[in-house]
């Protein structure tokens, strides 16, 4: 018989819509186990402060369906020392928690990782990050709902772009992973795709758009990863303006829009499953891994593996925009 009986369930980092499906999973499975199930609120900080709350079924009535997420969260730089490490244990004790799932992405899993080579608290992780670029899973939480965000948004930018002879460069979200960018802008007909994954973009993109001049395209969309590396939309825009000046040239960063908004009926399912499966592995004993979706199942991926390796963009799906770019 499992040693667990009660559960903290948080969320860390960036939010992402679904993160609320998520908690409502986990709190529900974990009371249909008969356990109890404490929210732990505003992440790794809330962990240390004890800011604790415990959770029913009604408590997670009407969320599934909302953005954000109803534990908030923060990014904690205590957790990081062995000494906020050390605050947040005492703490888990004193509320009589016996494991944690935590939802969020490299850093929660990072931390969450140190956490247990110190203490015997078994954390166990659910992917919840808009960039879906966790290794060992081919889906995050709140990846579907923002591109869908980014396509309803190049859509609507495109009617205004054609109808006034406009180039329109378009920075999505994307630090370090160029997913969002690559297959938003497959989902629009973007005329080009800059990703972090593929260097020189800018270099190349004066002969895409000369080739796009010639075939007299009444517009174009040009799709920027904000961690591209040549510098973001605004500075990519202003090294080809004098190169297209018969171009209106209009650039839109569309940020902390892509976060927001209510999730996408995939969000809402795989992030149950997800959590679902989380408060299961708890209860089969596991600790330091990450819930992940491989080709529709569920598996089980070390802390230490999402952490470290890298994720890898669809080389098929570049060779498909460059074709499509035409």
């Amino acid at each position: 018989m499992s040693r667990i009986k009660r559960i903290g369930v948080m969320t860390s980092g960036g939010d992402a819509p679904g993160m609320n499906a998520a908690i409502r999973a986990v709190t529900r499975t974990a009371i249909y186990y008969d356990l109890e199930v404490i929210g732990i609120r505003h992440g790794f900080q809330g962990m240390i402060n004890g800011n604790f709350k415990q959770l029913k079924a009604h408590s997670v009535s009407d969320i599934i369906q909302r953005g954000g997420t109803m534990l908030k969260t923060a990014r904690c730089m205590e957790f990081k020392t062995p000494e906020g490490r050390r605050e947040a244990y005492r703490a888990l004790r004193e509320a009589d928690i016996h494991g944690v799932v935590c939802i969020g992405g490299d850093g929660t899993f990072t931390g969450a990782t140190l956490f247990n080579e110190e203490y015997d608290i078994p954390f166990v992780g659910v992917p919840g990050t808009i960039d879906n670029d966790i290794f060992g899973t081919d889906y995050t939480i709140g990846y579907d709902t923002a591109l869908n965000t980014v396509v309803e948004a190049v859509d609507k930018i495109r009617d205004t772009a054609s109808a006034h002879n406009r180039m329109f460069f378009i920075e999505v979200m994307g630090a370090e992973a160029g997913f969002i960018a690559l297959n938003g802008g497959i989902a629009t007909g973007a005329e080009a795709i800059l990703i972090p994954e593929v260097k020189g973009g800018a270099r190349n993109l004066k002969a895409l758009l000369e080739t796009g001049k010639k075939r007299r395209k009444s517009s174009n969309i040009i799709i920027v990863a904000e961690g591209d590396g040549e510098g973001g939309a605004l500075a990519i825009a202003e090294g080809v303006k004098d190169d297209f000046a018969d171009y209106d040239i209009r650039v839109t960063v569309l940020g902390h829009l892509q976060r927001g908004g209510s999730p996408s009926a995939i969000d809402r399912i795989n992030a149950s499953r997800l959590g679902h499966a989380a408060v299961e592995a708890l209860l089969d004993d596991q600790k330091s891994v990450m819930i992940g979706l491989q080709n529709d199942n569920i598996a089980l991926v070390p802390f230490k593996k999402a952490v470290k390796e890298h994720k890898k963009i669809s080389q098929s799906l570049l060779y498909l925009a460059e074709i499509l770019s035409v």
